[in-house]
């Protein structure tokens, strides 16, 4: 009898054993398969937008789409090397000089974004991209990794018992000179770049309110920047918000209003948009939610925020069962990262919020958003990976 009830309590264990590491261990397929559901989508709404486009300018329909595949080709390498990379060596000191790898990433962050500012020939207003040899990146998408690393490590590193509003600046004194490099020329991606720091500081500190002046301090600072040290195109953006109808340079605003709201609850189908043929300048780019809403109608507008709201959960869970707390917090700025890009996207596809140019994540056509973006889901699969070996 004893016997038995000991091989009962050794199978209870295995199964319980087995049921943990079903739990928490392992690689994260649900998240990759997500991602590339995404991502397969986004090539599919990407032709739908361009093939106009590209057959009257290119005289190929399949134009941007063939170079969309290139990035992703490209994202694909990005996420598998990221994969594999141990998140820990980001900060393993590797130097006499007991540098770490998160602060060079810094380091060269600040450095390209420097750069950008002599580079010419600006793009609507600002010059957002850095060209080397045949190669051009926007380098504030590899501003937001670096910034999303850096951050984690320093709440890390800041012992618990420094006073709150000393770790705040501790934190964002470096931060502030890629945010006020970015700034110079991509405003929108800066407010991206300062969120998903304040956020991840505010998740983990213990008293909010250095948080809370801080985030005042910034919304006084973007007030004054756009309405009087920033005129030009910006302050234009404003005044195109608010009279898209009558500004002479609201058309993109109305006709993807008029997108949206001519789609309804089924859209006209799949490769019907109207706003596409000429009326939508670039529908494959920032806008391109709005042909999304056109052809597949609120259900198809829904799907895609739906499969937004399911990556970010897959990216919660891996964060809540990561090995230690920088894993957790690198976890936590990625989520951010992309939920409020997708957040800011459609709010200003809607003339919720002016426009800003951030494109929908994993969407959207473009080599720089999505290849770092692919590199950050990486790094998050990597942390699932290791969460699983550490569980067992």
């Amino acid at each position: 009898m004893e016997a038995t009830r000991e091989e009962r309590r050794e199978r209870r264990d295995r199964r319980l054993k087995k049921s943990r590491e079903a739990a928490y261990g392992g690689f994260d397929y649900s998240l990759l398969l997500i991602t590339f559901c995404i991502i397969g989508f986004g090539m599919l709404m990407i032709y739908s937008a361009s093939s106009y486009s590209a057959q009257v300018k290119y005289d190929d329909s399949t134009f941007f789409l063939r170079r969309q595949a290139i990035n992703v080709l490209i994202g694909c390498v990005a996420m598998l090397a990221a994969t594999k990379f141990n998140y820990r060596f980001f900060i393993k000191p590797f130097t006499a000089l007991r540098i770490r790898l998160v602060q060079v990433l810094f380091l060269i962050a600040v450095a390209l974004q420097a750069l950008v500012l002599f580079q010419s020939g600006a793009l609507n207003g600002a010059n957002r991209w850095l060209k080397i040899g045949p190669i051009s990146f926007q380098p504030a998408e590899f501003s937001k990794v670096a910034v999303i690393l850096l951050v984690a490590y320093y709440l890390c590193s800041i012992p618990p018992k420094f006073v709150e509003w000393k770790r705040m600046l501790r934190i964002f004194l470096p931060v502030a000179i890629p945010l006020g490099l970015v700034a110079k020329e991509d405003l929108s991606s800066a407010i991206v770049m300062f969120f998903t720091a304040w956020i991840t500081c505010v998740i983990v500190a213990r008293k909010k309110w250095p948080y809370m002046a801080l985030f005042g301090a910034g919304g006084l600072f973007a007030y004054l920047y756009v309405f009087y040290l920033g005129k030009g195109f910006r302050a234009e953006r404003i005044e195109i918000w608010k009279n898209p109808e009558s500004h002479p340079k609201g058309a993109q605003i109305v006709h993807g209003l008029y997108a949206i709201a001519s789609g309804g609850i089924f859209g006209s189908g799949l490769g019907e948009s109207m706003q596409k043929l000429g009326f939508l300048p670039e529908p494959y780019n920032d806008m391109i939610f709005s042909v999304i809403c056109e052809e597949l109608g609120l259900v198809g507008a829904g799907l895609v925020i739906l499969m937004f709201i399911l990556l970010c959960w897959r990216i919660y869970l891996i964060a809540m069962r990561a090995p230690d707390l920088f894993s957790s917090l690198i976890c936590v700025g990625v989520l951010v990262h992309i939920a409020l890009q997708a957040l800011i996207n459609i709010a200003v596809v809607t003339n919720t919020i002016p426009s800003t140019g951030i494109p929908l994540p994993l969407i959207s056509y473009g080599g720089s958003s999505v290849i770092f973006m692919m590199a950050e889901i990486g790094i998050v699969l990597g942390i699932s990976a290791r969460t699983g070996i550490e569980s067992r």
